[in-house]
């Protein structure tokens, strides 16, 4: 416990400023907005990756959610605030045959390397983060901060210590399972194989132990975060997660694993999928069906596709209009985490350019909502820091405790 003080005093340091980020030319910005300039501002879980394998996408071009769907970019992270997060390696998960399983390797190397490219292509405006200690150091300099993260280990084959490839390669968080479960663990949203994690999961898990890589328990079933909390030698996180309490999802967490996640030291981070129960028209969903299938998300587009698909997409909009979450759906997932957990082991994740947003919180212009709400439901300018990066980092930081005791112990 002593230690765990210590680590949570020290991260605390880290997570205010000075405002960074470019404020409207001759406009005073309103208190939540300036509250959110000077905080650190950090999001577990950015889908953004994948825009960058986008024919004619630019992270420096200004793009809107009404023209490409495309939720975060340079340009709105320094009017929203964000000054970055992790930026995930996500695969979709296909067959466990052994050619599949190579070519997801290969993907997933090709996914993190064009996250690098980013960051060397424009050091004027991002840079790579290593340790907890980076962020704000990164920050005051004027940059966004560029973590990397794993969703879905499928790539990683039947070699857990694959991972210290990825380590390597600016990996600091990384999950087990994604919609389907795998070679790792169960998923919440599949058929259970190994009632939690599997033989190599435990592998898998130790390893992250040993590199100081932060295990991600979202999407994993309730019994994978039951032998995590349970083996894992650092805390946990779920970096982009909701509360069953509110909306009673298999991706969501019960309130039994939100306090033994928090009596863990661990932190969930609230997403802006899984909010609200929604039933989307039949002709909707079968559109959508039939455009995913002839534009899988696993295959770069050429430029004259992603034009079919974003026309494709606006008419299934137009004809089928999608039944949508709010921004109060949101706040009540994320102040339910709170009273629940605790102030100390809440955050945000909310799965931009992933499937997140709802109405009210379109893309990260929008951030600023939510730290005005957190300060109208009584929550301090200190708790704010916490929920943006310092519980995050907090267990960031944990985990480069543990790889440095286990380095001084030889194991």
């Amino acid at each position: 416990m002593r230690r765990r003080l210590m680590l949570s005093a020290a991260v605390a340091l880290l997570v205010t400023g000075p405002a960074c980020s470019a404020k409207p030319s001759g406009k005073a910005l309103d208190p939540a907005t300036a509250l959110q300039m000077r905080l650190l501002t950090l999001d577990s879980h950015l889908d953004t990756p994948a825009s960058l394998a986008l024919p004619g996408w630019s992270i420096t071009d200004a793009h809107s959610v009404a023209e490409d769907y495309t939720q975060v970019d340079l340009p709105r992270m320094k009017k929203g605030g964000l000054d970055g997060g992790f930026w995930a390696i996500y695969t979709p998960q296909g067959p466990l045959d052994a050619d599949s399983t190579r070519k997801a390797r290969d993907f997933a190397m090709m996914r993190g390397i064009a996250i690098r490219e980013m960051v060397s292509a424009h050091p004027e405006s991002f840079a790579l983060a290593a340790k907890a200690a980076d962020a704000a150091a990164i920050k005051a300099a004027g940059k966004r901060v560029v973590y990397l993260s794993i969703e879905n280990a499928w790539p990683l084959g039947d070699d857990p210590t694959l991972l210290r490839v990825f380590h390597a390669m600016g990996v600091r968080i990384a999950g087990f399972a994604h919609f389907r479960g795998n070679q790792f663990a169960d998923s919440s949203t599949d058929k259970p194989r190994w009632d939690g994690l599997s033989p190599l999961g435990v592998q898998l898990l130790a390893e992250m132990n040993r590199l100081g890589v932060v295990p991600d328990l979202s999407h994993s079933s309730d019994r994978a975060l039951d032998d995590a909390l349970r083996l894992s030698k650092t805390p946990l996180v779920l970096t982009h997660s909701g509360c069953k309490a509110v909306f009673d999802h298999p991706r969501n967490i019960d309130d039994a694993h939100l306090k033994a996640l928090a009596d863990a030291g661990g932190v969930i981070q609230i997403n802006s999928v899984y909010v609200k129960g929604l039933k989307q028209s039949p002709e909707r969903e079968a559109a959508l069906k039939a455009l995913d299938a002839k534009y899988p998300e696993d295959r770069t587009l050429t430029a004259t596709e992603r034009q079919e698909v974003l026309a494709a997409r606006h008419r299934i909009d137009s004809q089928y209009p999608e039944v949508r979450a709010g921004f109060d759906d949101v706040m009540a997932n994320l102040l339910h985490a709170i009273k629940v957990a605790g102030v100390d082991h809440v955050g945000i994740g909310l799965d931009w350019d992933g499937g997140g947003g709802v109405v009210g919180l379109e893309d990260v212009l929008d951030l600023p909502k939510l730290t005005a709400s957190l300060l109208k439901a009584g929550y301090t300018e200190a708790d704010a820091g916490k929920i943006w990066s310092g519980n995050v980092l907090r267990v960031l930081a944990a985990a480069e405790a543990e790889a440095e005791r286990q380095k001084a112990a030889g194991t």
